[in-house]
């Protein structure tokens, strides 16, 4: 179901900027009571709007200054093939985002590694390992623009 309602999706808004705020901080930006907001808050939980609450790390500060974003061919399209795929890419801490798609590529894969060598050893170690993985081709990531 959609978030429709201004105030929830203003509610969303500042949640994402900070996700740490104060419920009582949160109700005043929104010009709600505290009951209210909560309310509003965990009805956005209960409905699957709001999944997680998560951290934002800065990869660079992390040593993690290689990104890249990997196209992924399959072999075959067979449904166990496929699962074992999304089964190990799930297992991967490099890989921090997978997308099945339409078009040229079967997968699109956000990777982090700590360098080119590290990249590698992911490619040849894992990806390359997998049976339902055809090919890979590499897209650097040069700068991000919006995470």
């Amino acid at each position: 179901m959609p978030v429709e309602d201004g105030i929830d999706q203003r509610l969303i808004a500042a949640l994402r900027e900070d996700a740490r705020i104060p419920n009582t901080d949160l109700a005043a930006r929104m010009g709600l009571s505290a009951s209210s907001c909560w309310r509003r808050v965990r009805a956005l939980e209960e409905r699957g709007a709001i999944r997680r609450y998560t951290v934002d790390v800065d990869d660079a500060a992390m040593g993690l200054g290689f990104k890249a974003i990997v196209h992924v061919q399959m072999t075959r399209h067979d449904r166990g093939l496929v699962k074992d795929f999304v089964r190990m890419i799930r297992t991967k801490d490099e890989v921090r985002a997978c997308y099945a798609t339409t078009g040229g590529s079967d997968y699109h894969l956000h990777v982090v590694c700590l360098d080119l060598d590290a990249y590698n050893r992911f490619l040849e170690d894992f990806l390359f390992t997998i049976p339902a993985v055809a090919s890979a081709q590499t897209h650097l990531v040069l700068r991000t623009i919006k995470d």
